[in-house]
């Protein structure tokens, strides 16, 4: 399969060789540092830490500009995941956010986990995936960096980087944003000021914010609903040039998010044993329709209040004319109260009626770099982090089979978990034109993390979690102990007896590498290859369990990735075509797996998955045959495959997994975007765009498409549901249409989002019994007036 995958690549290669030496290119044809004259859209990126042309970056990169990103209103990480090829967004309990790149993710919701898909702003890093819920506004563009990027990053990551790179202040004034009120009375608004404040100094600072009524009705109570949205962000940005060789950038970022965390459609019950209280069994349904869903009442009740603030100073200092230091110093501090139901029903299957928290990280980089016009261009630094986390989760299964209809068992526990955290790294880059065409890169990175974690499952309820554990510890343990009440640690230890918290250590390191060729076909085409290996770190559980053996954590997980692609400008870029195909050979993937713990029955658990790959190939195009008008297309293909894993699957079941699909993995996604913009003679511009995003069927955990649960007295299945854990495929489409006033000071629009109302779900989850599923939102619509003023 892999001769065969780099025959098809090579084909493509020599094919988009040959299409851009059509062209006419000199024999000499310049370098990837010379000026050329490649259009007024060429992409300026900032991939390998120093800004280049796109067509220049011999890396993976799908980038999205700030212009495109308003046009189709791309304003969270869901929307960023529709507009990206292979990025795939997943909802889940704990209101957490779940990215996917290429195949490549972590299942996992709790707070203090490194991402495989990390994010930054301006390159400081947003090290845990919630810090990055609300980036996505007043922005030049983003940049989503495909494949291991440990190299030259802040953090090591297996499945890509995503950038968001903000607009800066500006030397002469300017001043905008818009409004918008759409279903579901949405309102919400953006807006900038930028502009000089003396002669050296400069500043911008942007705020936006969306509040929406609910969106979603309970199933079971006619007139309850559920789904606000209510969220501001801001950012300020101050540029001083202190000096011709001294520069400064200070930023600060913050938002406040008091929306109502998603409740979920209940599709499935799976009794555990033939105890399951006949209420469960005979609970109704959620209708499958985007607005169902159902949540439990009182304390139970959904909400929410998180807060994050991240102040990020960058200093760039040329030493020489041709060496430049940098230093990136970033704080972030998040906390969260919020109340969330994961099992989409009105009873206590499995609410968190509280998931309190709380992060601080602390990042320090410094680098080296010489001049990008130096035909040999190296890039030397370090990073340091400190992080500290904490989650408090505390969940009611009074309904559950667990609490044996009501017969005086179980039916609460707490769970929380604090951790220190530290990493430190050093790294180094390095590109040399060999020739005019021929360019040589190479990277490395020596990565050291210590995690330090403490892990307490408590009894908050009534005492009766308190008292098992203490008949188990006096039946089963090896050494005396104190019998535990209220709110002491009831997983029991190495020694079989409850009472002490789990404490554990995660000191692991690594060496991140990357390798490659760039042959500059012409001016504005590019063909690369590369062999690189990332990492990402290991994490521990916060997961409320009968054993402590269950609390340890995965380790870090390893990825080579092997690429081969075209970057080709034809026909003076009236065409762009990009290409690319890759095999990744994943070592001891982490997932969020299951265990069948023998007292709570059927329990997450973090593993590692010895052995997986993923192969496949994607490609984009951007034509642009007349004035205003610009056509894009984009299909990606992911064969994903577990080859070496055995345990249990998401209800309890021993599997041998080899041969399944890795979770969140559609095998085609496919995207079309058309835009019209005609400018008429008075010099204003009616508009048009359509957007369409496809992707074919993928699971939410490993093996979900060979789930089966079958109908039982104590099994219930939404009728014709055969695989609950399979998200089948779909196709959403996007509009809008509007007119640009000649002078370019306001705008009109009409938008539409998912405008033909299709039904589709991000994930399913389960908690104890029952299994649910979170839809998408229903078609959205809108007008939106902007505005500017300079």
């Amino acid at each position: 399969m892999k001769a065969y995958l780099y025959c098809g690549v090579a084909g493509l290669l020599l094919a988009g060789e040959g299409s851009a030496l059509a062209q006419g290119a000199p024999a000499s044809a310049p370098g990837p540092n010379a000026a050329t004259a490649q259009g007024a859209n060429e992409i300026v990126v900032t991939a390998n830490k120093r800004e280049e042309k796109l067509n220049n970056v011999g890396l993976s990169i799908t980038a999205l500009s700030g212009d495109a990103l308003a046009e189709r209103k791309i304003t969270s990480l869901q929307d960023v995941a529709s507009a990206i090829p292979g990025l795939a967004y997943a909802q889940s309990a704990t209101n957490t956010p779940i990215l996917t790149l290429r195949g490549v993710g972590f299942n996992e919701s709790s707070l203090g986990v490194y991402p495989a898909v990390s994010v930054y702003v301006d390159q400081a890093p947003l090290p845990f995936p919630v810090l990055a819920s609300h980036s996505a506004f007043d922005l030049q563009r983003i940049e989503v960096l495909k494949g291991p990027q440990g190299t030259l990053f802040g953090q090591n990551s297996t499945g890509g980087a995503i950038n968001y790179i903000a607009a800066k202040p500006t030397r002469t004034f300017t001043a905008g944003g818009d409004i918008s009120y759409g279903r579901f009375n949405e309102i919400d608004g953006d807006a900038y000021l930028s502009g000089p404040i003396t002669e050296n100094l400069r500043a911008r600072i942007a705020v936006s914010g969306t509040h929406t009524d609910d969106w979603q009705r309970s199933s079971s109570r006619p007139y309850d609903t559920n789904g606000k949205v209510s969220y501001i962000t801001g950012r300020a940005i101050v540029d001083w040039d202190a000096s011709d060789s001294v520069r400064f950038s200070l930023s600060l970022n913050a938002w406040r998010d008091t929306s109502d965390p998603q409740a979920s459609q209940y599709i499935a019950l799976r009794g555990q044993n033939p105890f399951v209280q006949q209420s469960s069994i005979d609970y109704p349904f959620s209708p499958q329709n985007p607005r169902a869903a159902d949540w439990s009442t009182g304390i139970s009740t959904p909400r929410s209040d998180r807060k994050f603030y991240q102040p990020a100073l960058r200093a760039d200092i040329d030493l020489t004319d041709a060496i430049t230091l940098t230093s990136l110093t970033s704080y972030g501090h998040y906390t969260q109260r919020q109340t969330t139901d994961g099992d989409g029903m009105a009873l206590a299957q499995g609410d968190l009626v509280r998931d309190d928290g709380r992060i601080t990280t602390f990042n320090q980089e410094v680098r080296l770099a010489n001049s990008s016009k130096s035909a040999f261009r190296w890039v030397l630094g370090a990073n340091y982090e400190r992080s500290r986390t904490y989650e408090n989760q505390f969940l009611n299964f009074a309904d559950s089979s667990q609490n044996n209809a009501g017969a005086n068992f179980i039916d609460a526990g707490g769970v929380y978990n604090r951790q220190r955290i530290r990493n430190y790294a050093i790294f180094g880059n390095a590109e040399y034109d060999l020739t005019s065409r021929l360019t040589l890169k190479g990277a490395v990175r020596y990565t050291n993390s210590h995690n330090h974690a403490l892990t307490c499952t408590y009894d908050g309820g009534d005492g009766r979690v308190a008292q098992l554990l203490n008949l188990l510890g006096s039946l089963l343990g090896t050494v005396p102990f104190t019998p535990i009440g209220i709110n002491d640690c009831y997983a029991l230890n190495q020694n079989n007896v409850p009472g002490t918290p789990y404490i554990g250590q995660l000191n692991q390191h690594n060496v991140s590498w990357r390798a490659g060729v760039d042959y500059h076909v012409g001016p504005t085409s590019l063909l690369y290859a590369n062999v690189s290996r990332g990492y990402k770190a290991g994490s521990f559980p916060v997961l409320a369990t009968a054993s402590q053996s269950s609390l340890n954590p995965v380790t870090q997980e390893q990825l080579t990735a092997y690429e081969a692609g075209a970057k080709l400008g034809l026909w003076d870029r009236k065409v762009q075509l990009n290409l690319a195909g890759f095999y990744y050979d994943y070592r001891n993937k982490q997932v969020r797996g299951k265990i069948n713990d023998p007292l709570f029955s059927v329990l997450d658990l973090l593993v590692n998955v010895p052995k997986s790959r993923v192969l496949g190939f994607d490609g984009d195009v951007t034509i642009n045959p007349l004035p205003g008008l610009s056509l894009t297309g984009s299909l990606t293909y992911l064969d994903s495959k577990v080859q070496r894993y055995s345990g249990y699957n998401a209800i309890g079941e021993v599997n041998n997994f080899a041969g399944d699909r890795l979770p969140f993995t559609s095998k085609w996604n496919i995207g079309l975007n058309a835009d019209y913009k005609a400018r008429l003679d008075n010099g204003g511009a009616p508009f048009i765009g359509i957007t369409m995003n496809a992707r074919s069927s993928q699971d939410a955990v490993i093996g979900g498409d060979r789930i089966v649960i079958p109908p039982s007295p104590v099994n219930k299945v939404l009728p014709g549901l055969i695989h609950p854990f399979e998200m089948k495929g779909y196709a959403t489409f996007d509009a809008r249409v509007g007119y640009e006033a000649p002078d370019g000071r306001w705008t009109v629009s009409l938008w539409g989002k998912n405008i033909f109302n299709k039904y589709y779900f991000t994930s399913v989850i389960t908690f104890n019994d029952s299994i649910s599923r979170f839809a998408a939102r229903p078609a959205t619509y809108g007008v939106t007036l902007g505005f500017k003023f300079d």
